[in-house]
């Protein structure tokens, strides 16, 4: 059986597409089809972790697709109730105006600005009358909201589901008839809304869309998903230094899983890269490429080659001694607490002694200042840490 080219692009990556015949049928009509992805405004920073959607979005837009951003300028006041297990606090207007503003100037440091329609589900909604949205609520049943998993555990559990959360899916689903979109993109949590388009679609008499889902990347730890309040993110906005420098301490498994949803690269020259270091290659000089892509697709070549000499020069220009010897420390799960890193590789006398030295600006992790007493460091490494200017160790956390 021939291989679609096509078809293995959009499939590199995804979890899930429903149904995949369905995207054949509409690939195959020869017209531009309608992607749409939609990202609420809850915060002004976006992070590699909400790329994964847009780099799936650049791809359908190279394509020959129309590439639509969705703010959620309006869903955004109602709050996702998705995997919560209490009710969400709405954001404000304001918020949500000043959110949207840098989600807009961020997403075509990927995205083409010339083939990208964004939208706000504002639109459509601030139009909408109370007999509208009565209307859509009688076209969906409370039996079928608990389907949701995160609402039927609230359910059973007695916590408090207010009516407005049931109008989160309603409305995203909503949005896709507005777009008349033919596929939407999301992560995993979002099935069951990206499900509910689907249905309202069809009500609306529209052909109904095709779902794709993508996976939740994990964070610097490699265990929870990428997040801002874990402190496990690479924002895309963060210093290219910064960036690059995170990026070569996440674990090697982990570097894999990076390539695949945040590169660019064919697969096939990544799976050769695998097989080498399976081999023997040094799996540092494959990350190396990873943080050079990635920096450069948000600060450019310029800035990434900078971050990299910059890096190189803390291991190989005397910066660090080279006889330093390396210790390996077992990470808890979550992350190890760097005041207690301090204290366990003796570069610190207590935890107490740790927190003062990071608040008095004392500590780097590879050549970066430590400015949480709170940061936890995920697996990987090597790590130099230095506690002032004679205090120094290199450390695996495995």
């Amino acid at each position: 059986m021939a291989v679609n080219p096509t078809l293995e692009l959009i499939r590199r990556g995804t979890e899930e597409i429903l149904r995949e015949e369905e995207l054949e049928k509409k690939l195959a009509e020869g017209r531009p089809l309608r992607i749409k992805a939609g990202f609420d405004p809850t915060a002004p920073d976006l992070h590699l972790g909400h790329t994964v959607l847009l780099n799936k979005l650049k791809q359908f837009q190279e394509l020959g697709h129309e590439a639509i951003f969705l703010i959620g300028d309006f869903t955004g006041m109602i709050g996702d109730p998705t995997g919560k297990s209490a009710t969400r606090k709405p954001l404000t207007r304001d918020e949500v105006i000043e959110n949207a503003k840098t989600y807009e100037q961020q997403i075509y440091k990927i995205l083409d600005p010339e083939k990208t329609l964004v939208m706000f589900n504002s639109s459509w909604m601030n139009a909408m009358s109370p007999v509208d949205l009565i209307q859509l609520a009688a076209k969906h049943t409370v039996a079928r909201m608990l389907e949701r998993e995160d609402f039927n555990n609230r359910y059973k559990t007695g916590q408090p589901i207010a009516i407005h959360e049931f109008l989160y899916p309603l409305i995203q689903g909503y949005d896709s008839v507005a777009l008349k979109a033919d596929v939407e993109l999301g992560g995993t949590d979002q099935k069951f809304n990206l499900l509910v388009g689907r249905q309202l679609q069809e009500h609306y008499g529209q052909k109904p869309q095709v779902v794709l889902t993508m996976p939740i990347l994990e964070g610097l730890d490699g265990v929870q998903k990428m997040s801002k309040s874990l402190g496990n993110y690479i924002g895309i906005a963060e210093p290219a230094g910064e960036m690059f420098g995170k990026i070569m301490s996440i674990s090697d498994d982990l570097m894999w899983r990076y390539f695949e949803l945040l590169s660019f690269v064919p697969m096939s020259e990544i799976e050769g890269w695998k097989r080498a270091c399976a081999e023997g290659a040094n799996p540092r000089d494959v990350k190396v490429k990873l943080g050079q892509e990635i920096v450069a697709r948000f600060h450019g070549a310029v800035a990434a080659r900078e971050a990299l000499e910059q890096f190189e020069a803390r291991f190989k220009q005397g910066l660090i001694p080279e006889d330093l010897e390396e210790q390996t420390l077992a990470v808890p799960d979550g992350g190890y607490p760097i005041a207690n890193l301090l204290k366990d590789l003796s570069l610190t006398a207590s935890t107490s002694e740790s927190n003062r030295m990071i608040q008095q600006g004392g500590v780097k992790l590879d050549g970066e200042k430590i400015a949480e007493p709170k940061a936890l460091i995920p697996a990987g490494g090597p790590y130099i840490v230095q506690v002032g200017k004679r205090k120094i160790a290199k450390v695996t956390l495995s």
